[in-house]
């Protein structure tokens, strides 16, 4: 069973978002919150598997709800997927960074939806080729500081390659295929990878892969 939280400051959108979910024989709603503040108490109370978080709320945001998720060791295991009004932009690269697993943009087809749902719950990123390539053109792009992580001198030649063709938004198996090596190689290298780098999942590994200067991004 999937236990989902949802976070989100409109009452209507988690009711909407409520009676999709509740029908599913494989996803439990197990509490709503109408801020970031709320959301962060019920995710230490219920410990969901995913935590759908609207970006912009009272009291505490979903960027800053987000971080604290991220930092809090008890909390590992709980997926933040963020829900925004306005698709890829600045606050959801934001969100990423801040430890987010994926977005959603609100106005997905339910089937979308639900299928997002599981894919978060397995640890996979919500992060589609097509958008992390975006993601890297219109903000991890942008001049700034380096930020080295201490595990980056950790990885192995064949590690360093996996994370180099993730941040290019290859699939795992584009990459296998690339490596010549297969499928579950690939997810084993990638895994290893993202716990050297302290990379919850494949959307962190996409962004410290960029700020540590690992793989360069491309020019226009």
């Amino acid at each position: 069973m999937i236990r989902v939280l949802l976070v989100d400051d409109q009452a209507l959108l988690r009711s909407g978002f409520r009676a999709l979910l509740d029908i599913e024989d494989d996803i439990e709603v197990v509490a709503e919150a109408a801020d970031g503040l709320q959301g962060l108490a019920l995710a230490r109370r219920h410990l969901p598997d995913i935590a759908l978080i609207d970006i912009q709320m009272p009291v505490l945001d979903g960027i800053e709800a987000t971080r604290l998720i991220a930092a809090d060791p008890a909390l590992a295991g709980v997926h933040v997927v963020i829900l925004t009004n306005y698709g890829l932009d600045e606050h959801v690269f934001h969100a990423l960074r801040a430890g987010a697993a994926g977005f959603l943009v609100k106005d997905i087809e339910p089937e979308d939806f639900l299928h997002a749902v599981r894919v978060a719950a397995r640890g996979d990123a919500l992060l589609a080729p097509s958008i992390t390539r975006r993601l890297i053109d219109r903000y991890v792009a942008e001049p700034q500081h380096l930020r080295v992580p201490t595990g980056l001198r950790e990885l192995t030649s064949r590690e360093r390659e996996a994370v180099v063709l993730v941040a290019q938004g290859l699939s795992n198996d584009e990459i296998a295929a690339r490596m010549v090596i297969s499928p579950l190689t690939a997810k084993t290298h990638i895994n290893r990878a993202m716990a050297k780098l302290h990379a919850r999942d494949r959307a962190q590994l996409v962004v410290v892969a960029y700020e540590s200067g690992l793989v360069a991004p491309r020019q226009h």
